[in-house]
């Protein structure tokens, strides 16, 4: 499909009314795969483990990927320590799937965890999501878990990816010094 000009990266808050259609939907798709196997809360609990300042300068952020007006697509980051981001939750609208819209978000994310002056790339995904471990696989992630086992015995699949380059690149575009990490608190 030909690339939407309309697509354009709004910064916000996991808050943001324009935000809820995608993250409702996210619970649900996460319920169907997981029901209740994390948590008897289903997925609701795990979208709301973490307070929205977790996802806010200068130590997190949270973009939505907007089409027309309308979220198609979204993912945050917080700190994990101070040299690594850990992404959470990149989502595209499942009437939109296979369009490269996952793959604009978390390209978005490392440019702006980059930005921020992380340096790497930790995330999770469950053993449900073949399609979020084929996305990091294709691009540039080391699986922290041995990919030819069966994932449920992992439950949840960690990847990791150096992002200095981008740090480097950014602070050469830009003729500035590479930001500092901030600090983070990590539960």
């Amino acid at each position: 499909m030909a690339k939407d000009m309309s697509d354009t990266f709004l910064y916000t808050t996991p808050l943001d009314p324009r935000a809820k259609p995608l993250i409702d939907e996210l619970i649900v798709e996460y319920d169907s795969r997981y029901g209740n196997y994390f948590s008897e809360e289903g997925a609701a609990a795990e979208m709301n483990r973490y307070p929205a300042e977790a996802f806010a300068p200068p130590s997190g952020n949270f973009v939505l990927l907007m089409r027309n007006g309308e979220a198609v697509g979204g993912g945050a980051f917080k700190a994990y320590d101070e040299q690594t981001a850990e992404f959470k939750r990149i989502w595209t609208r499942s009437n939109l799937r296979r369009q490269g819209l996952a793959r604009k978000v978390l390209f978005e994310l490392e440019a702006q965890a980059a930005r921020q002056g992380y340096s790497r790339v930790y995330l999770t995904t469950g053993f449900r999501q073949p399609e979020a471990v084929g996305l990091y696989l294709a691009n540039g992630y080391t699986a922290l878990f041995d990919v030819e086992a069966d994932p449920e015995i992992y439950k949840t699949l960690p990847f990791e990816k150096n992002i200095s380059h981008l740090v480097a690149t950014l602070a050469f575009l830009a003729d500035v010094p590479p930001p500092q990490p901030k600090a983070a608190s990590h539960p």
